[in-house]
């Protein structure tokens, strides 16, 4: 194996192969990057068991001298080509799995790996796909999959649920004390279809993902699918099981409602979990409708301090005073998913879940669980 091209475009290829690199696996030769050389193109194949990338290079650049495939340590040849000096790279495979790497004045010599050892990887599409806008469906993922669970103790809670019916597409995901559900529009009507993909799959596609008006294909299989945008394939496996009604959780009546400039908001409730009783992730920041229907956000400690922070609402309130105490974090990873420069929150009592919604954020809600103190 034997070929040369731009530096800076093998890296490019060579950062977004990486990302479904294994770090810890009983299988070492899932750490490396399987190179596919042939006459007009190069493959870089990564896999780390929950999700594996098929890159496909044919750059101007390109130059094949000889054909072969060989594995490459990825951490490794990754970091190494990001350092180099000059324009082009050239990279050949020798004899006792030596790989040399040469650019400029650098002559390095890499181990490869055995080759041998790595696992059949099938890409395979299927006759029919779905197309989404790449745009819209990176809008998506943004506004969902942040709120899947992140602990295994139900396995279920740690995916995205996709559901397509007809021409619209929905993004569910919860891990129980929160909610995040957005629907898109597609181009065309599909077959009825349901799915559940791990959260992880689905931001690192959103990662790949550019800001374009391109299609991005769904193909699906029993137990995987494989999303496929320009020379990039990225296969997930799919999680096996129900995924919970959430339908039932979402209130549709709102005796109280305030409507928010987001920043203003953002900013109150950052404030406010500084000085939180709790740390961190887990900080509890209260809020208050007043009489006077200005709001108050407010946390305090015992050891520390007390904040208290003062809003107009940007519209009329709806409803009574009432009093509420919520996670910090879960708030604003909601605000943050939001377009809308006003949000409009939605309670309906102290103990209840609320919903907030955007002007400019149609079809997409985020509820959450308050939380009970003292």
């Amino acid at each position: 194996m034997q070929f040369q091209m731009n530096k800076d475009k093998l890296l490019y290829h060579l950062v977004i192969a990486q990302k479904a690199l294994s770090n810890k696996t009983p299988n070492p030769a899932l750490t490396g990057i399987k190179v596919d050389v042939f006459k007009d193109r190069i493959l870089l194949t990564t896999s780390n068991g929950e999700i594996s990338i098929l890159k496909t290079i044919t750059d101007p650049s390109l130059q094949v001298e000889k054909e072969g495939t060989v594995l490459i340590p990825g951490r490794y040849f990754v970091e190494i080509i990001r350092k180099l000096d000059g324009q082009n790279v050239l990279l050949s495979a020798h004899e006792n799995n030596l790989l040399k790497i040469e650019a400029d004045h650098s002559d390095i010599t890499l181990n490869l790996l055995d080759v041998e050892d790595y696992p059949k990887l099938l890409f395979k599409e299927s006759a029919e796909s779905v197309k989404v806008n790449v745009r819209v469906f990176k809008t998506l993922i943004r506004q969902t999959a942040f709120a899947a669970s992140g602990v295994e103790n139900r396995p279920i809670l740690t995916g995205v649920y996709f559901k397509l019916d007809g021409n619209q597409l929905t993004g569910i995901a919860t891990d129980s004390y929160r909610l995040a559900k957005k629907s898109i529009e597609l181009d065309q009507i599909y077959a009825p279809m349901d799915v559940i993909i791990p959260s992880k799959s689905v931001e690192e596609l959103g990662r790949i993902l550019e800001d374009n008006q391109k299609s991005v294909e769904l193909h699906f299989s029993p137990s995987s699918i494989l999303f496929k945008y320009d020379d990039t394939l990225l296969l997930s496996r799919l999680l096996e099981g129900n995924y919970p009604e959430t339908s039932k959780l979402i209130p549709l009546e709102f005796p109280h409602e305030v409507t928010f400039n987001k920043e203003q908001l953002l900013i109150a409730i950052e404030r406010a979990s500084l000085l939180s009783s709790r740390d961190g992730q887990n900080a509890i920041v209260k809020l208050e409708i007043r009489n006077d229907d200005a709001v108050e956000i407010s946390s305090s400690s015992p050891e520390i301090g007390r904040v208290l922070e003062e809003i107009q609402p940007v519209a009329e309130v709806k409803g009574n005073p009432l009093k509420i105490a919520f996670s910090s974090k879960f708030l604003l990873d909601a605000l943050k998913a939001f377009n809308s420069s006003e949000i409009k929150v939605g309670f309906t009592g102290e103990i209840r879940p609320f919903v907030m919604t955007g002007e400019y954020d149609p079809d997409m809600l985020q509820l959450i669980l308050p939380v009970k103190t003292d």
